[in-house]
């Protein structure tokens, strides 16, 4: 299966996108299409053996829309400048063609060649004239409602063109009767509607494309961050070049106020980087020799020479703006509502306008009367505002999350954290810094106190597990050599085995001992280390206990701040650890987790996460190492710190770029103002339809209110403007 986000031309309306999907859907070879509204792109996953990109743009361009190629940035419309000068010259050309057509009504300054009681065949050709002007710059308005009708996949366009050329086909046909002398005709002339409804549809467009890249802008400050120039260094010479030159390898160089051009490691120098855009942390970092830099970092005050190591598409950032893109074409369970009702929008509203038609006719209207009527309720229920409501709010709230060191991977997320009523944390890494100190050495050996923790080291060195890296600190601080070590294993769940010196050594937990039979001689030390909140490493060679070594972590600063707060607002707080009972219930307790689960196996965690989920339970799982990676595959939302192994990124839903916990609460505060302004998007799109249509009707002609296609566009182009400003709310909370 290959992935692949294209950049779409030609959508408009909810109707369109739910269209492309759906055809896209249908055909063989494509697993799954996403389209995204706000953004004009659609991803889609396909089976490469099948198909390649030629064909999926001829499906896109069969469905009636454009494929513009590979969706590369998120950049700002270049037609914007484009369109605001058209929306500039048809605004004068709108007040010229109102004073033409309407300027006599009100006494304005008559100008006897263009009265339509005067010269009614100079009046009906100018307004042509002008029709004909307006028709040509709404011909993309026509052409999309031409091809998406064709295609059978009706949108907000098809209606649109329907009332306009309704419009101007019985205007041309009242100029017939005009210029055949029946001069009665010049007050049923409707060539403005036309026009004015063009002009509308085309202004909310513009004015819709200024707000949706205001939506981008988190999103599109990471395509921007990383600079357009480097330079490299040459048999010790520096050298300008372009990103694109860059090579795996390549020596670069960094001076204070320049910017990191590509993920790599410094070789020489250190300085003060400012990373914030990644890990929303606006103190500079210090960084030196041997330590890793991110493209477009900062460089506050030092010289640097990094070595490239991820440049492309490999880079931290294009994985970021891959991931944001991929979420932002997901779609949330609430959207489905919206969707399924504006597939069959159009065609209801189209039924809904010609039964309006004929009974008017029936009942003894006129037909300039009953047409104006049919192509009021046409251009009165166009769906952009059904359209906006849920991915104008996603991308928003993404945003908003990027900004606060949050990189959620599946748009779901942000509907589903709302509802998040248990989080399960793992300690070690998590709850806990993950940086273990060595505290105290039982050794029971003739092996003295170094060489034995050179030898464990050794081992321990060729493990992920944070536990390592007490010991690999300790012989690095006492710059003591590791030892060569042979048939390593890693025990999921249990601990780590090696050879050193021909000498078979286990470094294992208490579970290991019970389930191999090992007599443990030791309970006294092994009880003082378990009441001083140690974690013990038993260390076995020859089936016997040679030492006990206590290793013990720091509990993250706001851990116990944030499980509070988790706890007054009802959500249900468990740990999970593999570490002893007696350590992991004191660490519990201190934090107030109201259940603790400990002796965990990996495959256990995992089975937690499933109980929980039987009962109903939305569950949240929070965890590091290569161990938690079964468990946040299952539960419902996995989330892991950027710190975290490759292994558990890859499994979670969401990474907290900052590894800092107060993120979850965050993320369930995001989420929750995300459903909500979604909610009132949906509500505000439905009720201006349910209220809108019976009055486009004239249901309330009676009372002496009703709507002409003119009052129709412009009533629509705000019920589209309140949803994306509504959808704004959401960066400034």
């Amino acid at each position: 299966m290959k992935n692949i986000i294209l950049k779409v031309n030609g959508m408009t309306c909810s109707a369109c996108s739910n269209g492309l999907e759906k055809f896209l859907n249908k055909k063989n070879g494509i697993i799954n299409a996403n389209v995204n509204l706000v953004m004009s792109n659609v991803s889609i996953n396909y089976d490469e053996k099948i198909l390649n990109l030629e064909k999926i743009e001829k499906y896109i361009s069969q469905s009636g829309f454009e494929s513009a190629g590979i969706f590369k940035t998120i950049t700002a419309e270049k037609e914007n400048k484009i369109n605001k000068k058209k929306i500039i010259i048809f605004s004068l050309l709108v007040i010229i063609l109102l004073y033409f057509s309407m300027g006599h009504m009100i006494k304005f300054i008559d100008i006897i060649t263009i009265n339509p009681n005067e010269n009614p065949i100079t009046y009906s050709m100018l307004l042509l004239f002008l029709t004909i002007l307006f028709l040509s710059f709404g011909f993309d308005i026509l052409k999309s409602g031409y091809k998406n009708l064709i295609h059978k996949m009706p949108n907000m366009d098809t209606l649109v063109s329907i009332g306009v050329i309704s419009s101007f086909l019985y205007s041309l046909y009242g100029m017939y009767r005009i210029f055949n002398g029946d001069y009665y005709f010049v007050n049923n002339l409707y060539f403005e509607s036309s026009c004015i409804v063009i002009y509308f549809v085309k202004l909310g467009r513009y004015l819709d494309s200024i707000n949706k890249d205001k939506t981008k802008e988190a999103i599109k400050k990471f395509v921007e961050i990383t600079p357009e120039f480097a330079v490299i260094e040459v048999e010790n010479k520096e050298k300008k070049i372009t990103l694109d030159e860059i090579k795996k390898g390549n020596i670069l160089i960094c001076k204070p106020g320049e910017k990191i051009a590509v993920d790599g490691e410094i070789i020489e120098g250190k300085s003060h980087l400012d990373e914030s855009f990644i890990t929303g942390e606006s103190k500079p970092v210090l960084k030196q020799k041997g330590n890793k830099v991110i493209a477009g970092s900062l460089n506050y005050d030092g010289y640097l020479k990094y070595k490239a190591e991820k440049i492309g598409k490999e880079s931290t950032i294009s994985q970021i703006v891959k991931i944001v893109l991929e979420s932002s074409n997901a779609k949330m369970p609430i959207a489905s509502l919206a969707d399924k009702i504006s597939s069959y929008f159009v065609p209801i509203i189209f039924v809904i306008s010609v039964i309006t038609l004929i009974l008017y006719l029936l009942l003894g209207s006129d037909f300039s009367s009953a047409l104006l009527t049919f192509i009021t309720i046409l251009v009165i229920a166009c769906p952009c505002s059904l359209g906006l409501a849920t991915p104008l709010a996603i991308v928003v709230s993404e945003g908003v999350c990027i900004k606060n060191g949050i990189l959620i991977r599946k748009g779901v997320v942000l509907e589903k954290a709302s509802k998040i009523k248990t989080i399960v944390f793992d300690k070690t890494g998590t709850l806990t810094y993950g940086k273990l100190k060595i505290s105290k050495i039982y050794n029971y050996s003739n092996i003295s106190n170094d060489k034995l923790l050179q030898i464990i080291a050794s081992i321990e060195s060729l493990s992920t597990h944070p536990i390592s890296n007490a010991f690999l600190d300790y012989i690095n601080q006492r710059k003591i050599k590791k030892l060569k070590v042979s048939n390593f294993k890693n025990v999921q769940g249990y601990g780590v085995l090696g050879n050193v010196d021909n000498h078979k050594y286990i470094l294992c937990n208490g579970k290991y001992l019970i389930e191999n039979s090992i007599l443990n001689m030791h309970k006294d030390d092994e009880q003082k280390l378990l009441s001083n909140k140690n974690s013990i490493i038993y260390v076995i060679k020859d089936k016997n206990i040679i030492a006990l070594i206590g290793v013990n972590d720091i509990i993250r600063n706001n851990a116990k701040e944030v499980i509070e707060k988790l706890n007054k607002n009802n959500i249900e707080t468990i740990m999970l650890t593999g570490d002893n009972e007696e350590v992991a219930n004191k660490i519990g307790e201190e934090l107030k987790i109201q259940k603790i689960f400990s002796n965990i196996l990996p495959v256990q965690k995992a089975d937690v996460i499933t109980n929980l989920k039987k009962k109903n339970k939305i569950v949240m799982m929070c965890g590091d190492g290569i161990n938690d990676s079964p468990a946040l595959k299952k539960s419902d939302i996995g989330v892991s710190f950027e710190s975290a192994t490759d292994i558990a990124i890859d499994s979670s839903d969401v990474i907290l770029m900052k590894n800092d916990l107060s993120s979850i609460l965050k993320l369930i505060n995001i989420s929750k103002e995300t459903v909500r302004i979604i909610k009132q998007n949906l509500f505000w799109a439905f009720f201006y339809n349910i209220l809108m249509i019976p009055i486009a009707a004239g249901v309330l002609k009676p009372m002496g209110i009703s709507l002409n296609p003119i009052l129709a566009s412009i009533a629509m182009t705000l019920s589209s403007f309140i949803v994306i400003l509504n959808s704004l709310r959401l960066r400034k909370k």
